[in-house]
């Protein structure tokens, strides 16, 4: 089983400025309780648990990026038994991208970027994230990382899913992953219906695959059946064999524990769809090695 999207941070290794402010208030929570070292061990313990046998680290905000990639590939080789991948930060649109993608690309455990287009819709109104669209070297940039075999992680909201789709249409080559599901965050009867039709958008793009990741951040006191209405329609658009789950730890520790998590997709999912989900989308998606890793799921 592979958990394909999580965060670490040591804090006196590498600072995270939104992890680390104050009484700010952010749409997924208040981070008090994990504004502290959240670190391999202790994510192994939660995940192993569970079946989870590999990961993949996906870049957090840290105020120096390349620090983070360094931090983690370290991580990566002091656990040769962990199979571990890391998506990284980087600005498509930067002037010396191939430079930063050259560095970045000397650190094995590197298989993707990450470039956040949209979070929440009152952030994004504030931050302006969302006018990356609007950037034309973006496009170049997500073309560059797919000569470079390098993914991308798409994080967005489901408002800006038609216009984005119409730029992943022009990369035809670069895999992207989407996180969160693409982030349904009105979970009205409207506004799953709504959600599930922007989607589309992206869910026929052969190139595009979903992560069952982070479904808490804009329902933190989620029940099983929050997540049904999402879990059906992700599996029914992409199809098992383009869905893969994540579970943002430690960010959805805000609402749950590990194992109530993983155990939640376990029974929304068909077992059929399992060995797709948990395991193969995964693997084949961000080359994680499963030659030593042990039985994904319950036999």
């Amino acid at each position: 089983m592979i958990d394909a999207h999580h965060h670490l941070w040591e804090l006196s290794k590498v600072h995270y400025p939104w992890l680390m402010a104050r009484g700010v208030e952010r749409f997924f929570g208040n981070p008090t309780s994990i504004q502290r070292d959240y670190l391999i061990n202790e994510f192994r313990a939660e995940a192993s648990a569970l079946g989870v046998t590999a990961s993949v680290h996906i870049q957090v905000g840290a105020e120096d990026p390349m620090a983070e990639a360094r931090w983690v590939q370290d991580v990566a080789d002091a656990n040769p038994d962990w199979p571990l991948k890391q998506v990284v930060f980087v600005d498509l649109t930067a002037g010396d991208l191939d430079a930063k993608l050259d560095a970045f690309q000397t650190l094995p455990s590197v298989v993707g970027v990450r470039q956040i287009i949209g979070r929440a819709p009152g952030e994004d109104a504030v931050t302006g994230t969302k006018t990356l669209l609007d950037n034309p070297n973006f496009i170049v940039g997500l073309q560059n990382a797919g000569r470079r075999k390098l993914s991308f992680d798409l994080q967005l909201i489901p408002e800006l899913m038609g216009k984005t789709a119409d730029l992943l249409a022009r990369a035809p080559n670069t895999a992207v992953a989407l996180c969160h599901a693409g982030s349904p965050h009105d979970r009205s009867n409207n506004g799953l219906a709504s959600w599930a039709d922007e989607l589309r958008a992206l869910s026929v793009l052969p190139q595009v695959r979903c992560k069952l990741s982070g479904l808490g951040m804009f329902d933190h006191n989620w029940v099983s059946e929050s997540f049904r209405p999402i879990v059906e329609t992700c599996l029914d658009q992409f199809s098992p064999n383009r869905v893969m789950f994540g579970s943002n730890f430690p960010v959805d520790k805000l609402y749950s524990n590990y194992a109530t998590l993983s155990n939640t997709y376990r029974e929304l999912i068909p077992h059929d769809m399992h060995q797709m989900v948990f395991t193969e989308t995964a693997a084949d998606f961000y080359s994680v090695s499963q030659d030593n890793m042990a039985g994904c799921l319950e036999k």
